[in-house]
């Protein structure tokens, strides 16, 4: 039976990808690690409870000791690193956060899988694999044309895309100093279900359901290139499989949208889903706030390589898979209500003045 260590498995896109590779491969054992923070939910994992081939371990990849361990105990095939603060309001508010896990974590899981990876046998050593899953944002900005490729220099521009700028670089040295199979996958916005509500699709979601109002920063015509999670966690595991060490993959979901159009089609499809004729248009709901500090313009990836060298390409339209993810928010209702029952309660973040 094949093992994967998966980092911040109980988290969004962690979430998804241990469901589904799961539920696709009966040969494949997954531990999963997770610090359980205010975005990592265990009701994600629910339909895994009672399966012997998924083991949760709630703890730090910043632990020295407890990482080490679940290398000596699970002899793990491969390690996939979903863990990481990702919310850019919350590293305007508190940068601090974002440097110890993206980067101090990151620095540990590598020098813990090198130890692992050095004392494996030859063949095993030439199969083992560490993917660190990261963002377009280390990019930066792009102007109104053009695209990011795997070449374009790093520009971040929030506290998160520097804390994940750091650990994509520490990754890449790890390979080049270390000699570490590393694969590093830099994605576009993802959305789908259980994804935690301080970003935008699920917010404007939840917010349109309760008709409370719908904040767009400035003049909501950023644009964002928008990946259905599943095609996501497909790629990652076709890089995972048919990625060359050493390279880095552009994951996109080739569906450019205005923050504006992505709010819009929230709104038309909560009004089909849940009409309120005594209301009307969930539209009106839209409300122009000040823009977030530092805000990207636009961001959009170019992922030819990673088509043309895996085959892998992006098969969920953002139409069909907003309309999947709207069904989902609307049918559970309970996993939104317990994710809701703690400190956040859909407010405004990074407004930067949180000394």
């Amino acid at each position: 039976m094949r093992t994967l260590l998966v980092t911040g498995g109980a988290g969004f896109i962690g979430g998804n990808y241990v469901l589904r590779c799961l539920s696709q491969d009966e040969d494949l054992r997954i531990v999963n690690l997770d610090l359980l923070t205010y975005a990592g939910n265990l009701d994600t994992l629910q339909p895994l409870r009672g399966d012997s081939r998924h083991l949760f371990v709630h703890g730090d990849i910043g632990d020295a000791g407890l990482v080490s361990d679940l290398f000596d105990r699970y002899q793990p095939d491969a390690v996939v690193n979903f863990a990481a603060e990702s919310h850019v309001d919350r590293s305007i508010d508190g940068p601090g956060a974002f440097v110890e896990t993206n980067i101090v974590g990151t620095l540990n899981l590598l020098q813990c899988a090198l130890d692992h990876w050095k004392q494996l046998p030859a063949s095993a050593r030439e199969g083992f694999r560490f993917l660190h899953v990261s963002t377009d944002e280390v990019y930066g900005s792009l102007g109104a044309t053009g695209a990011f490729h795997e070449t374009t220099a790093y520009a971040p521009n929030s506290p998160y895309a520097a804390s994940k700028a750091g650990s994509d670089h520490l990754v890449r040295a790890f390979r080049h100093t270390y000699g570490l199979p590393t694969l590093t996958t830099n994605c576009s916005n993802n959305y789908g279900p259980y994804q935690f509500p301080e970003k935008l699709i699920p917010l404007m979601i939840l917010n349109a359901l309760g008709l409370k109002s719908l904040p767009v920063y400035g003049d909501g015509l950023q644009v964002r290139d928008w990946l259905f999670v599943n095609d996501h966690v497909d790629a990652i595991n076709t890089v995972l499989g048919k990625g060359q060490p050493g390279e880095v993959y552009n994951v996109g979901g080739l569906s450019e949208r205005t923050n504006m159009q992505v709010v819009e089609a929230i709104c038309d499809a909560v009004d089909q889903l849940r009409p309120d004729p005594g209301f009307g248009s969930r539209r009106q709901l839209i409300e122009h706030v000040t823009d977030r500090p530092g805000h990207d313009r636009r961001y959009a990836i170019d992922c030819n390589k990673l088509m043309d060298e895996t085959g892998w390409a992006p098969s969920v339209d953002f139409e069909t898979g907003l309309q999947h993810t709207v069904d989902w928010y609307v049918q559970n209702n309970t996993w939104v209500e317990r994710v809701l029952d703690g400190s956040y309660q859909g407010e405004r973040l990074g407004l930067g003045d949180n000394d």
